[in-house]
């Protein structure tokens, strides 16, 4: 019996080594981006603090001056956006996100975006 407990440990220390090496090196990887990210406090809040430009692209429409120079007035432009599909969320001319356009609910008044994409960071989306 003391022989099947051995091998029991054994096996389940083999287990543990295989399968917790990749959790330990997940751990060691995540501490060390831990490590490379802090921040002293003091100069993060001053980051969160800069503005951003951000806006919501309806659409778009390509003219010439002639053309712009006729509207006044109840003109209406159409766009290359449909109804329905999703609009571009950018910030600093930088595409972060797509959404649709929604009623805002305490004003219905006043439209807001549901945000249903975000853009993966570095994937070289750019909107002006």
């Amino acid at each position: 019996m003391g022989e099947f407990d051995l091998e029991s440990s054994k096996s389940e220390e083999l287990e543990r080594l295989i399968g917790g090496s990749r959790a330990i090196g997940e751990d060691l990887m995540m501490e060390e981006r831990v490590r490379e990210s802090e921040i002293d406090p003091r100069r993060f809040e001053s980051i969160l603090r800069i503005p951003v430009v951000m806006q919501v692209v309806i659409g778009s429409v390509t003219m010439p001056v002639s053309n712009l120079l006729k509207l006044g007035r109840g003109a209406v432009v159409p766009l290359d956006q449909k109804i329905g599909e999703p609009v571009d969320v950018v910030v600093n001319g930088r595409l972060i996100a797509r959404g649709e356009v929604v009623v805002v609910e305490d004003d219905n008044t006043r439209f807001g975006v549901s945000l249903t994409e975000l853009i993966e960071p570095g994937s070289g989306a750019r909107r002006m």
